[in-house]
């Protein structure tokens, strides 16, 4: 059956290969053929070999207080968190439509993985009881639907390491019960199948940890144990999921004992994170300032990276708006995003994908 009538194949797949990923939606309800074909791996990698893929940055965002801008004293509320986009080619920003049954906002401290043509949000703090919750919610580009995923198991927790191979898996390790113990156990959960699977424990315990999947395997970096309570550790463990099995424990992984939240690595062997208002980079086990930070995010948020680029999301100090600013790791030159006021809100989390 042809894709488009009168049209080869590849012609027709060509089309459909430059539709924004905004109306994909749209064109998998015109018929089964092409929902079929957008929805195949196949289709993906074809958009990146012909250069139509399109990279996008998702985050956990706190809304703005429309009240700032009529001269309003800023309330003392909870923030009301929602997932926003950022095209990184256009520099558009939009925000996903809300997770089912959350009116308040999403959980907050939940974890974004990116999986294949999906988006996977997991715990935080429930708004209407403040208690962790092991939600999982999974948002298909594709469809542009949320369903729902199976819990997290082992009792709730909250603050953990939270990372994905970009493929099929999203990785889970440490945080803290509800007692506060701080917990050395991990998960996997398979997406596709729906599924959690448990790993063997890490050698320490390791609240407030931050993860990054890196060189093809999950790095879990810093946190503190049950009596440092906060007192962040410099050492760090990795866990090789061909193997099934942690390495080591790198003991001095960290140059500081500080909490790793801004560290970041996804295509490269070097590691990135933000100290003392530098962009430092992990290069043959040495860290080296690569980049001043802009002052206009000195109190840093978020960090990501991806092909050659390393994504600052802060503010100049506690309680202003975020912008963004994009660091090209080649030439060490900064470039500001243009942010509009509400997409100017606190940062959480967020994961890059390219669809």
């Amino acid at each position: 059956m042809d894709l488009i009538p009168d049209l080869p194949n590849e012609i027709a797949l060509e089309c459909l290969s430059r539709v924004s990923y905004k109306q994909f939606a749209t064109i998998s309800s015109v018929c089964k053929g092409w929902k079929s074909e957008i929805s195949r791996p196949e289709f993906r990698r074809n958009r990146k070999d012909t250069r139509c893929s399109e990279q996008l940055l998702f985050m956990t965002q706190a809304r703005v207080d429309q009240s700032r801008k009529s001269g309003v004293p800023k309330r003392f509320a909870t923030p009301v968190y929602r997932i926003t986009v950022l095209e990184l080619g256009s520099g558009k920003w939009s925000e996903l439509p809300p997770i089912p049954g959350f009116p308040d906002g999403l959980p907050l401290f939940c974890q974004l993985s990116a999986v294949g043509p999906e988006l996977v949000v997991i715990g935080g703090l429930d708004l209407a009881t403040w208690e962790a919750s092991s939600s999982v919610f999974v948002f298909n580009i594709i469809s542009a639907t949320w369903r729902r995923g199976a819990d997290m198991p082992g009792g709730r927790r909250m603050l953990f390491g939270c990372a994905s191979d970009s493929d099929r898996t999203v990785y889970v390790a440490g945080g803290h019960d509800e007692d506060k113990n701080a917990l050395k156990s991990a998960i996997a959960y398979d997406v596709a199948r729906d599924e959690w699977a448990s790993l063997p424990d890490m050698a320490r315990e390791r609240d407030e940890c931050k993860a990054v999947f890196h060189c093809g395997k999950f790095l879990v970096i810093g946190g503190y144990s049950t009596n440092a309570q906060g007192r962040f550790e410099r050492h760090a463990e990795t866990f090789d999921a061909a193997a099934q099995q942690w390495g080591p424990v790198e003991e001095d992984f960290l140059e500081t004992a500080t909490c790793p939240r801004t560290c970041a690595g996804v295509d490269s062997n070097d590691l990135y994170t933000c100290r003392e208002g530098e962009v430092m980079a992990l290069k043959c086990n040495t860290w080296h300032a690569v980049a001043r930070l802009p002052a206009d995010v000195c109190s840093v948020a978020f960090v990501t990276t991806w092909q050659g680029k390393l994504m600052v999301t802060g503010s100049a100090r506690f309680g202003e708006p975020h912008m963004s600013y994009l660091l090209d790791l080649k030439s060490c030159k900064w470039t500001r995003t243009v942010t509009p006021d509400e997409f100017s809100g606190h940062v959480q989390s967020g994961c890059y994908l390219e669809i």
